[in-house]
């Protein structure tokens, strides 16, 4: 056997090639030398949502960066500039939880991880430029932060406050709201509980509106994630409403939806958590035994204290509000069924429309007054509904009773009245409420950004002045989470001087979250060695925004939102010319082993490591890909990727034949007047090069295009020994050669470099990507379907270009079709050019 011939060993291919990417630098990709006047339409920024270096790599990271590889290496080959960096989320809890099991401080921790995440993906063969990789942690990235969060604070978007917050016993620290899953930490799954702290905050709800708004300008997005950022914004309108305690001079102002019911409003709540409830109490009866029920609160997850069906548990607070609309006093209470979370934190009860509010009063014995109707019709003359003996609440639309000048009218052009009242009184006003809340950034924990703020008792809150950043994350021996910030043992971090009036001040010791940090990496990638500033702006405004970003969907409202108010902000702040990070988004699937989401607490993990070893990382990038629809979630089969190694190694014996058995003339045949059985091949090698391209470019079927090339090189397998016998059939064979390798080359980039070499080429990444011939795509003939009455009665060939007279005359040329149709008479001719012919008989 010639060394042409020789066995398909990946590894030493794979190390060869990846060694010539390598020192050839031949994915780094310089900014233009004048970014302001270059021309940006053949830009294509190609970019994977960055990973936790809190261990190596698993299968959902390799399909990820491989899928983003695929498109990188697609659109290179199709003339684009393509730009496609790495780098790493290093801050955060994931790194730290990894360092405190493991006993190493997590920046070596970190740097062990990164070090290893870099070697896998070379190993993968991942079209990465490099000269661009960052890490979070590094102080030349995190100093940036800091200083976007002093612009957020300049600009009254970073504020800090006493709040109730959510806390997580087993992370010891705070958690956005956004970190809370089904009443649980959404990276440890322990319950979370309620706590009051000072904390730090962003106002992305000032956001609220053009985050919704400005989905317009995102070109395509899955709109699975599109509506879970709608749902979490939450945006409802109606009316804010001003309930006064009258003996205490206080307004609490109300958000509802329900404008139409305040004449039924019988009783007033406030979560435990409201800032006015040790207002209200302090000092009398009910003091005792309201704060010992807003402590056993904080003990229940937001999951729990949302039970529709739970019972209802609430104390009185002694005092009483007072109605806008008719002028009652109604009771207060507290109860655990009100979240901060949503409205003010304070609710009109309102217990013949609302069936919690309906189960409460029941249970305490306040009065049910109906006022919306579902008996009367509207114009008709107004009953007293009874309260007294409804079963549940009335909540459908109706007419108004017991509802003053009111009564009469349909509900929803009611509650528009009653809101044009209130305003006039000056008691309301028409009102939009979000779901959405402001942003939690502050964390009790070591391994983040610390936050550049200095209190002094003479100056208060005073920011770190710009020239003095980095406020580096000073060194600690004891990391481990205790409550507060681990950085708080630190009295040399701690104490310092007052940038305003030199006295003595301390610094703040909570770290920011690392949500911080990754809402802005995407932009110092396009300017990552600037020590001057962030990023500089005409580099940024060419390379931005992404043109095609590649993630998980778990991301969709964390990170994603995140990123897209982090941008907005800094677009109002005139740094960027873009208002949305990301053009289009593409959400991956989930990869399940033994039927569960592959996952090292489940010990179902599947080491990418062990497969490259053993396979090659061709063979792993290849069926990774295969395995389905690449935004559905698959099952890892262990038979399926043997299958897909012995499909490269017939690729790799197909080529090598080829490059054996035929001579490379460097002349290419113009094919159309080859013999039937080449023109096949010829034929079917063109209508994969479309299929290929279609299925890449315009709807990322990886997979559907890995098993075109895979039909490709099974017909070509069938047809090559008769091909091999003339000249002509050789060229064919080459071409059809040329065409596997060129097609599987972003799949499987190595073996594809190697066999392109072979056919006396030189590299593959930097040729043009093969284009269909528009006169092979459609097939000669076809099968044409004769049926008569519906039913199946014949299958013949058809010219492909046959008109609607010549199938007719092919289906009466059917010896099956005269016999069905002898004797009756032909009443219809049903003719789908390109499918079937049917004749209706009687």
């Amino acid at each position: 056997m010639s060394a042409a011939m020789d066995r398909y060993n990946p590894h030493e291919l794979e190390s060869r090639w990846q060694r010539v990417w390598r020192e050839e630098k031949s994915f780094e990709v310089p900014n233009p030398s004048e970014p302001a006047a270059a021309d940006r339409s053949k830009k294509s920024y190609v970019l994977e949502m960055l990973p936790y270096p809190s261990g190596s790599l698993h299968m959902g990271h390799v399909k990820n960066y491989t899928m983003g590889d695929v498109i990188a290496r697609f659109r290179f080959r199709n003339g684009f500039t393509v730009f496609h960096p790495m780098g790493y989320d290093a801050f955060g809890l994931p790194a730290e939880n990894a360092a405190i099991n493991t006993g190493l401080h997590p920046a070596q921790l970190t740097r062990i991880n990164t070090d290893n995440i870099n070697q896998q993906l070379h190993r993968l063969g991942v079209s990465i430029d490099w000269s661009r990789e960052l890490a979070t942690c590094d102080p030349e990235y995190y100093k940036w932060t800091q200083y976007f969060f002093l612009r957020f604070f300049e600009r009254g978007l970073a504020y800090r406050k006493e709040a109730a917050v959510n806390w997580c016993p087993s992370c010891a620290t705070v958690l956005a709201n956004e970190q809370v899953l089904q009443g649980a930490c959404e990276r440890c799954d322990t319950d979370v509980e309620t706590r009051s702290l000072a904390q730090w905050f962003f106002r992305i709800t000032d956001y609220a509106e053009r985050l919704l708004e400005d989905f317009e300008l995102l070109e395509s997005w899955p709109e699975r994630v599109i509506t879970m950022q709608r749902n979490w914004i939450g945006r409802s309108e109606g009316a804010e409403v001003i309930f006064r305690v009258e003996d205490m001079d206080i307004d609490i102002p109300v958000f509802t939806t329900r404008p139409d019911t305040l004449f039924g409003a019988t009783f007033f709540l406030l979560a435990p958590e409201h800032e006015l409830v040790d207002t209200l109490v302090a000092g009398t009866p009910r003091e005792q035994a309201v704060r010992e029920y807003a402590m056993r609160t904080r003990l229940k997850t937001a999951v729990d204290r949302a039970e529709t069906d739970r019972e209802k548990t609430g104390e009185f607070t002694g005092r009483y509000a007072t109605n806008p609309v008719n002028s009652e006093k109604i009771p207060i209470y507290v109860s655990d069924y009100v979240l901060m979370e949503y409205g003010t934190g304070a609710i009109m009860s309102v217990p013949a429309h609302d069936q919690r509010d309906f189960e409460f009063a029941r249970k305490f014995g306040i009065e049910v007054r109906e006022v919306v109707s579902g008996r009367l019709e509207e114009g008709e003359a107004a009953e007293l509904g009874d309260g007294a003996t409804m079963n549940a609440a009335f909540e459908a639309g109706g007419v108004m009773v017991n509802s003053g000048s009111f009564d009469g009218m349909n509900n929803l052009e009611a509650g528009r009245a009653i809101t044009r009242w209130l305003e006039s009184e000056g008691k309301g006003k028409a009102a939009v409420s979000y779901r959405l809340r402001d942003w939690l950034v502050s964390r009790q924990r070591y391994w983040g950004a610390p936050i550049p703020i200095i209190y002094c008792e003479k100056c208060g809150v005073v920011p770190v002045p710009e020239q003095d950043l980095p406020v580096l994350l000073p060194e600690v021996e004891d990391y481990a989470p205790r409550g507060q910030s681990p950085i708080a043992a630190n009295l040399d971090f701690v104490n310092t001087v007052c940038p305003g009036c030199e006295g003595a001040a301390r610094r703040e010791t909570d770290t920011m979250d690392t949500f911080v940090d990754s809402s802005w990496y995407f932009l110092r990638y396009t300017d990552p060695h600037n020590n001057a500033e962030a990023f500089n702006r005409n580099v940024v405004n060419y390379w931005m925004p992404v043109d095609q970003y590649i993630g998980g969907v778990e991301h969709a409202i964390l990170h994603l939102m995140y990123a897209r108010f982090f941008t907005k902000v800094l677009y109002d702040l005139d740094m960027v010319d873009f208002p949305e990070p990301f053009h289009n988004l593409f959400t991956q699937g989930m990869i399940y082993y033994r039927g569960a989401k592959m996952s090292k607490s489940k010990g179902n993990v599947v080491n990418p490591d062990e497969h490259v070893e053993k396979y090659g990382a061709d063979t792993l990038r290849l069926y990774i890909l295969f395995m389905g629809p690449p935004e559905l979630d698959v099952e890892w089969q262990d038979q399926g990727i043997e299958g897909t190694y012995r499909f490269l190694g017939r690729v790799w014996r197909l080529v090598n034949e080829v490059v054996e058995r035929t001579a490379d003339t460097g002349y290419t045949p113009d094919f159309t007047g080859v013999e039937k059985r080449a023109l096949k091949l010829v034929r079917k090698s063109n209508q994969t090069i479309a299929k290929v391209t279609a299925d890449i470019s315009e709807r990322y079927r990886f997979n559907t295009a890995i098993s075109a090339v895979m039909e490709l090189v099974n017909d070509s397998y069938l047809a090559k020994d008769a091909l091999f016998e003339t000249d002509e059939g050789g060229g064919v064979l080459r071409f059809m050669a040329r065409t596997v390798v060129s097609l599987l080359d972003p799949f499987a980039p190595h073996i594809c470099a190697e066999l392109w070499e072979r056919l006396g080429h030189e590299r593959l990444w930097e040729e043009t990507w093969p284009k269909a011939d528009e006169r092979f795509i459609q097939e000669e003939t076809y099968e044409l379907v004769l049926q008569v009455n519906g039913k199946v009665r014949d299958r013949v060939q058809a010219p492909a270009n046959a008109g609607k007279d010549d199938l007719l005359e092919l289906a009466r040329g059917s010896q099956k079709i005269a016999t069905c149709t002898e004797g009756k008479k032909v009443v219809k001719e049903i003719v789908i050019p390109g499918r079937l012919v049917n004749l209706v008989v009687k």
